[in-house]
């Protein structure tokens, strides 16, 4: 089905039309010698084959030379077979190259000249006289040879252009997926700092005159997420503004930040409690990651203070997530609507074909479950 999408290089192409024309022009001058009569009808059949060695450089200056030299040929020769090879072969570049209303053209230019100039030679021509080979059947190969090339050439033109617009949608889908995966990495990012930002400034703004060491320590965290969130943030505008340019050497987080992440929770007032059983395959650690931090996040955000129990493992080729604290079950504030990180972990859960999973839980607490199968 690529056949016609997929093009040699142009260099073994000019060279086979050589080859090609050398050999019509070999063909040609070995006629019977009642058909080739004189060094100039020799002439001008290799001088006819020339259209065709460049016929790729220069599709409609050689199409129409064709035309003009195959009419020579024919008056002076009568040989109607190299004409018609010559401008089917002339005619398949000037139909993949040109719009169809410019090749259409000259198919219909050829066609009138290719018909009307090989009627008017072979009538009148002995070879002709008794009837066989019948003119107008004549005239229908030539013409069915030329519309045969024609359409050929449309037919590969056409291919072409749907593979380089099929190319094009490909490249703009993939930038807008890269943009979406950046723009949920953001949110994640955003999300969680800001969320341990706000808790920890709630502290230290209570604690701060009566106890300054616990507010200054509170302060201390807030610098620390925020350095380290708008490391993040540099790391993906960067890819934003300036795609297909590697981003700065800011690592993104693997499973070994985990229990950072539970430290940074633990001074919002959320206890983690976490485990991490498995290999996770490194393609994935980044999506277990987030799936365990946006989680987290959301305890810190509608449940803090709470107990929380975070697990990773890998067991019999499947990868589970589970984070399940016992805090308020409502994860939505009354009034308002919901966010986006119930739907991000639910994106990445099924980027891998897994399940997700997330709701309160019985009598008291909230649970999120993911899983899906390891290849």
């Amino acid at each position: 089905m690529n056949l016609l999408a997929r093009r040699p290089p142009p260099w073994l192409l000019i060279l086979a039309d050589a080859v090609v024309a050398m050999l019509l022009a070999v063909a040609a001058t070995g006629s019977p010698p009642e058909l080739t009569t004189n060094a100039l009808t020799t002439a001008l059949c290799w001088l006819l084959a020339v259209p065709v060695a460049v016929r790729r450089l220069w599709p409609e200056p050689a199409y129409y030379g064709a035309l003009l030299i195959g009419l020579a040929v024919l008056a002076l020769q009568g040989n109607w077979l190299m004409p018609t090879a010559v401008a089917a072969l002339a005619i398949y570049p000037v139909a993949t190259g040109r719009p169809v209303w410019r090749s259409a053209i000259a198919l219909v230019s050829g066609l009138l000249v290719n018909g009307g100039s090989l009627l008017v030679s072979m009538s009148g021509r002995p070879q002709y006289s008794n009837g066989w080979p019948d003119p107008v059947f004549i005239l229908g190969m030539v013409w069915l040879a030329v519309g045969a090339s024609w359409s050929l050439g449309t037919a590969a033109r056409t291919r072409r252009e749907f593979a380089a617009r099929e190319a094009r949608r490909q490249a703009e889908q993939a930038a807008a997926d890269e943009r979406l995966r950046i723009a949920r990495e953001l949110h994640d990012v955003v999300a969680h700092s800001m969320s341990l930002i706000t808790v920890k400034a709630g502290v230290a703004a209570k604690v701060l005159d009566k106890h300054p060491e616990e507010g200054r320590k509170a302060l201390r965290a807030i610098e620390e997420i925020g350095r380290g969130s708008l490391a993040e943030m540099r790391q993906f505008l960067g890819a934003l503004r300036a795609p297909g340019r590697s981003p700065d050497s800011t690592p993104l987080p693997r499973l070994a930040d985990l229990p950072s992440l539970a430290h940074h929770a633990a001074q919002a007032g959320v206890q983690v409690d976490l485990t991490v059983n498995g290999a996770v395959p490194d393609s994935m650690a980044l999506a277990v990651y987030r799936i365990v931090q946006e989680a987290i996040t959301n305890v810190v955000k509608h449940a803090a203070p709470a107990h929380c129990q975070a697990s990773v493992s890998v067991a019999d080729g499947r990868l589970r997530i589970s984070v399940v604290d016992d805090g308020p079950g409502q994860r939505v504030l009354p009034g308002r609507p919901g966010g986006h990180g119930l739907a991000g972990m639910r994106e990445r859960a099924l980027l891998y074909g897994g399940t997700f999973e997330a709701g309160p839980l019985p009598g008291r607490g909230f649970g999120v479950h993911a899983s899906w199968e390891i290849p």
